[in-house]
């Protein structure tokens, strides 16, 4: 087992060294912080789910959620745009700020923080229409109906999504017929159709090939430029990959959350250690 654990924490090492090598590690810049979470609680029913998270996310920035199946990682991140609220009985204490703002005030807008935080699912699901009308839908919503406007929008989304050049020429074909790393990158590009300022990603490439899932690690990285980046991942090496910070969960507990360099090579908690390294999970 020590083998084993000497082995995960090299192989983590090694990611980490060659990100900063390639200019993908954390920025030594001043941090904005976009969302702290204060105190809080959550619960389905009779059932608590989470039990006092409290974090802050940069702005700009990738944070991952890791922890085993059933660990509250898609309850917290659901928490973030209030996708939660949709399942009845569901409860939530605490503060969660958004620039400071309760999102869970009486004066937020549901609309608006939707739009301010998008969301991607672990499985794509473009709608059954043509790959344009899934990228404009949002704005149509918002009241766009200017051609020339929705042409833009949807140039910029795709390229955003690095999936342009792969359907500029079918854009009016049905987005049911891409594959599935394209059918996940345009519900990325249909996510930020809407000029998000945070994008919430479900474990987005759980389902698909190696190269696919190589092809939206690199998207992650392009994105955190403009946006802030939440994802949920059970792939350590992933998380290690494309993450500035990373947040380890545990039977609803936030059990230690900090930079991926360190958390990965030297946590401070010996269940964290545990967990990357493979002893349960």
């Amino acid at each position: 087992m020590e083998s084993t654990t000497r082995a995960a924490t090299s192989t983590y090492s090694a990611i980490i060294t060659d990100r900063e090598e390639s200019g993908r590690g954390v920025s030594g810049a001043a941090e904005k912080t976009k969302f702290t979470v204060e105190g809080m609680n959550f619960w389905y029913g009779k059932k608590q789910a989470l039990w006092n998270i409290a974090l802050t996310i940069p702005e700009r920035s990738v944070l991952a959620l890791i922890g085993p199946s059933g660990c509250g990682k898609s309850t917290f991140l659901r928490s973030l745009n209030r996708m939660n609220d949709l399942i009845e009985g569901s409860r939530v204490e605490g503060k969660m700020l958004l620039d400071g703002e309760d999102i869970y005030g009486s004066a937020i807008s549901l609309v608006t923080l939707r739009r301010r935080v998008g969301m991607v699912f672990q499985k794509s699901n473009p709608f059954p229409q043509s790959i344009f009308e899934n990228v404009v839908f949002g704005p149509r919503l918002a009241g766009i109906g200017d051609r020339r406007i929705l042409n833009a929008i949807t140039e910029r989304c795709l390229r955003g999504a690095a999936l342009w050049d792969e359907v500029k020429d079918r854009l009016h074909d049905s987005a049911l017929n891409l594959s599935g790393g394209q059918a996940q990158r345009l519900c990325i590009a249909r996510a930020m159709a809407t000029d998000p300022e945070v994008l919430l990603l479900d474990e987005p490439a759980s389902a698909l090939d190696p190269a696919s899932t190589a092809r939206i690690e690199d998207l992650i990285f392009e994105l955190k430029r403009d946006y802030t980046i939440v994802i949920v991942t059970h792939n350590m090496q992933q998380a290690a990959r494309v993450s500035d910070r990373t947040a380890f969960f545990f039977e609803g507990k936030l059990i230690e959350v900090g930079t991926t360099d360190l958390l990965f090579t030297r946590p401070n908690n010996q269940q964290t250690e545990d967990y990357i390294t493979g002893r349960f999970g």
